[in-house]
């Protein structure tokens, strides 16, 4: 049994990661993961304030959390008092211990491999990214890449491989998130991949993986904007156009863990072709490379065809800002499918917020008032306010981050589930 320790710290410095999940939402949930749970949700939390929150008695909430001190899982840690200040005997309050557990979120793209590295409470310890040539992979290419970043991650973290407990990874297209399958990427050149299992083979370390717009949703939900919220929509533009949907403080998948795809929702039928191989996607028209694809037409640039589509579309937007009409009329055009796209949203889920996020939320053109306005008209009109809307570009760890919180949610259900307790008691 290890000993208990208490240590010092700064209450101020000390945040709490997960979703702030409402006293009892989801009773059924064993006691000591709620405990937990709430723990890290809080950052530092008094045992007192545990009972309260959770509704049961003070006895039962020290002996749960001294059995999770003794596993090493969380750790009391006396800050000042507040109304004392700073005199007297210090206040205990429980919060994670961090060095419990470290793990990796990693990011695979069409343009770069981003990866970070967070310890059990949710802190960042090192990140890393490795650029790539656009176009498919093969998945040895896509192990091999992975392995590669991995390994540049955990030395600038000083951590071997051995060191993680578990590897989150994100990618766009239809992800099983159970099975570890994914059926179509955008970055694979085949189809059916079994890339959790394949990564746990290589790497030797337990994989999860999921559709990187569903990472984005949870990395809202682990540290962002939706910590406090029951449910709230995702929407992300970039190389696709992606949603993760949180229900109930949980990411909702759908029965076959394939939905959410609202890139691939229909806007236009017999439009124009989409790389999952259909038309009239959403994506087909708002993407980066449909905005691309336009502008070379549009504007007559087939000699530029060979540029990066980053590039492509940095001079799109210059020559939009400096008032050339055809420019603006293809941004006006993504904004309306894009604003048929979030009235379906509303109109389907009806959420407490949107977030649209992603690297192509840079071009105001997309979200302009013009746009905001059509989605008023199109979607159902209640009497009551819309759901706000807010802009989030954090930039390309941002992933990752929501990658990281998946392994870390799994590492905790590993531990914390009753099945996991019954192994351990065998």
């Amino acid at each position: 049994m290890r000993a208990k320790a208490t240590r010092s710290a700064i209450v101020e410095g000390r945040k709490g990661v997960g979703p702030l999940i409402p006293p009892l939402t989801e009773s059924q949930r064993p006691l000591r993961q709620q405990v937990f749970e709430l723990v890290r949700a809080a950052g530092l939390i008094p045992r007192v304030q545990l009972a309260k929150d959770l509704g049961v008695s003070p006895a039962s909430v020290t002996t749960i959390s001294s059995e999770l001190i003794d596993t090493g899982l969380i750790e009391e840690v006396a800050a000042p008092r507040d109304n004392e200040a700073g005199r007297g005997r210090p206040a205990v309050a429980l919060g994670v211990r961090a060095q419990a557990h470290r793990v990796a979120g990693m990011k695979l793209s069409d343009r770069e491999h981003t990866a970070v590295i967070v310890d059990f409470a949710g802190r960042l310890i090192a990140d890393d990214a490795i650029p790539r040539r656009p176009g498919p992979m093969s998945l040895p290419e896509i192990l091999e890449a992975i392995e590669t970043l991995l390994d540049r991650v955990c030395a600038k973290a000083g951590v071997g491989r051995s060191e993680l407990s578990a590897i989150g990874i994100g990618l766009p297209g239809f992800v099983d998130c159970s099975e570890g399958m994914v059926f179509w990427s955008s970055i694979l050149a085949q189809r059916s991949v079994p890339i959790a299992a394949a990564a746990t083979a290589r790497l030797g370390l337990p994989v999860y993986v999921d559709n990187d717009a569903n990472l984005v949703a949870l990395a809202e939900l682990w540290f962002g904007a939706g910590r406090s919220l029951s449910d709230f929509a995702v929407v992300t533009i970039e190389h696709g156009v992606g949603m993760g949907f949180v229900m109930n403080h949980r990411i909702y998948r759908g029965a076959q863990r394939l939905g959410m795809e609202l890139g691939h929702t229909k806007v236009q039928l017999d439009g124009a072709l989409c790389r999952c191989g259909q038309r009239g996607c959403l994506e087909a028209y708002v993407a980066d490379y449909a905005l691309a694809r336009e502008a070379t037409t549009a504007l007559n640039w087939g000699h530029k065809e060979s540029q990066p589509i980053n590039v492509l579309l940095e001079s799109l937007y210059d020559h939009a800002k400096a008032g050339n009409a055809t420019a603006k009329s293809i941004f006006r055009r993504a904004g309306r499918y894009l604003a048929v796209g979030l009235s379906n949203v509303v109109n389907l889920f009806d959420p407490s917020l949107i977030i649209l996020s992603g690297e192509r939320m840079r071009y105001d053109y997309l979200y302009a008032a013009e746009t905001l306005s059509e989605m008023d008209n199109l979607a159902i009109d209640t009497g009551r306010p819309r759901p706000p809307i807010e802009i989030h570009a954090w930039g390309d760890l941002l992933w990752a981050h929501g990658a990281a919180a998946l392994a870390l949610s799994e590492v905790t259900e590993a531990i914390l589930s009753p099945a996991s307790r019954d192994i351990a008691a065998q």
